[in-house]
């Protein structure tokens, strides 16, 4: 029998996709050694099934739906999509499924990269079972990091296995279009899958409980992604849910708790997300299999003073670029303790992810985009603050008369009414998922209302709807 081998560090991080990747980078870059646990390929769900795939597919469709927008363009764009030349540039960014490169650049920061499945066997304690069944034991001196993401949440539909439903990872990875799709959920997943779906060739119904698009947003938001879905074919029905779903001789039959019976080659369940935290031994430390698990601004697990939690298994804001924000405050974090080093753990310190209750931004890559940050109007009143909302028409810009004819859009500026500081901005419009930084900076950097006064905004630019914003506040 094979003696069991034993490795310890300063740090050993479950999980090796973006939020891993970069707890790992600050952690090397502070001198402590770092181990990496992976049990999928390096580089996890964004780069293999999520954000860059599905941005992959979805950028030929608005770039389409731009020239569409533009005299002396739009006659040479009319023809339909190359679904099979978009699947294959969808490949490429996804480097065909392979993580060569990935694990090249764990290796240059120095960081050891352990493949197989890891969990925890006690404080401080990993063990990984490799594919070939063998075990090695990591030993962490200052902190284990679960960094496992979450995977797509399906509902408990008698025989939905059976129907092998799409979630997430097959909407992104398809290797083709089918010809009928029906889309389950009203969220990111959904608008933006059955968008590009859509434009590739499908005829999509995208089936809502609620009353309306992404509820999480503005509810203009949602209004103006539903009407240009419905402008490009698909069949959007909200108020409705899923009675019952069958595969009958390969045909999807879907039955709403309205009776009316929809046939489809497909169906995307997109309906939310779990932690992967189910089989990473947390029993073995006092936490429940299966659970979130809830983190302090340094991204330390409540009651703990060895483990953290990053990205999506904490819940706190399951989108990529926030988990990233939460792994380089952590990985400060766990150098600063290590090292004995001044720890910051006030808001918006070097130890504390403060953005994430106060400045969480997020782009839907539809057409129209929809961006928004910090608080809409509703999570702002609901938290307190007394505050006013601003709404300007960005039809009314120059920028976007030039960006393209008919351009349909909205802005909202939820101003708190003591601070005089913006709470929280949304965009809904063609190309506004570029606008949405400068109101980011606006949040997080808490600036003045006053002070916004003198960013002057180019001319021509989409981006003078801060000017009209500011005007709309100051006159009403």
């Amino acid at each position: 029998m094979t003696e069991t081998e034993t490795y310890a560090y300063d740090v050993v991080v479950l999980g090796a996709g973006p939020v891993g990747e970069n707890v790992a980078d600050r952690t090397r870059a502070a001198g402590l050694t770092t181990a990496v646990v992976e049990n999928e390929l390096v580089g996890g769900e964004c780069s293999y099934w999520a954000c860059m795939p599905s941005k992959a597919l979805l950028r030929p469709v608005i770039a389409q739906a731009d020239a569409r927008r533009l005299p002396g363009l739009r006659q040479s764009v009319q023809g339909p999509l190359d679904a099979p030349a978009v699947l294959a540039h969808r490949d490429e960014y996804t480097s065909h499924w392979q993580d060569d490169g990935q694990v090249r650049w764990l290796d240059g920061i120095g960081a050891d990269l352990h493949r197989g499945h890891g969990r925890l066997a006690g404080e401080r304690t990993v063990t990984v079972t490799g594919a070939d069944g063998e075990q090695r034991v990591l030993t962490a001196r200052h902190a284990v990091v679960v960094s496992t993401g979450s995977r797509a949440a399906l509902p408990g539909l008698p025989g939905l296995a059976d129907v092998r439903p799409w979630t997430s990872r097959e909407a992104t990875s398809a290797k083709a279009a089918p010809g009928r799709l029906v889309v389950v959920g009203g969220g990111v997943v959904a608008t933006e899958m059955a968008t590009a779906w859509q434009a590739l060739g499908s005829r999509v119904t995208l089936l809502v409980r609620g009353k309306g698009l992404l509820a999480r947003m503005e509810p203009f938001a949602g209004e103006l992604v539903a009407e240009a879905l419905t402008e490009a074919g698909a069949d959007v029905r909200t108020g409705t849910s899923v009675e019952s779903v069958t595969r009958e001789n390969g045909t999807v039959v879907v039955v709403t708790d309205t009776g009316d019976r929809i046939e489809a080659d497909e169906i995307l369940f997109a309906t939310g997300r779990a932690p992967r935290t189910d089989d990473l031994g947390l029993e073995t430390v006092g936490l429940q299999p299966g659970s979130w698990l809830p983190v302090d601004d340094s991204l330390r697990v409540t009651g703990y003073d060895w483990l953290y939690a990053v990205g999506d298994v904490n819940q706190r804001a399951l989108l990529t670029h926030q988990g990233k924000y939460q792994a380089r405050i952590a990985g400060a974090a766990i150098a600063a303790r290590a090292t004995g080093e001044t720890f910051l753990a006030e808001p918006w310190g070097a130890h504390a992810a403060t953005a994430d209750h106060a400045a969480v931004p997020q782009v839907v890559f539809t057409d129209p985009e929809a961006a928004a940050v910090g608080l809409s109007l509703a999570e702002a009143e609901q938290a307190g603050h007394r505050v006013r909302a601003v709404d300007v028409d960005l039809s009314s810009v120059a920028g976007a008369g030039l960006y393209g004819d008919g351009y349909r859009g909205r802005a909202r500026m939820v101003v708190d009414l003591e601070d005089e500081i913006v709470r929280g901005v949304t965009f809904v419009g063609p190309g506004v998922g570029e606008l949405i930084h400068s109101a980011t900076v606006a949040v997080a950097g808490q600036v003045p209302i006053g002070r916004l006064w003198h960013a002057v905004p180019s001319y021509p630019t989409i981006s003078e709807v801060w000017l009209r914003l500011l005007e709309a506040y100051r006159d009403n």
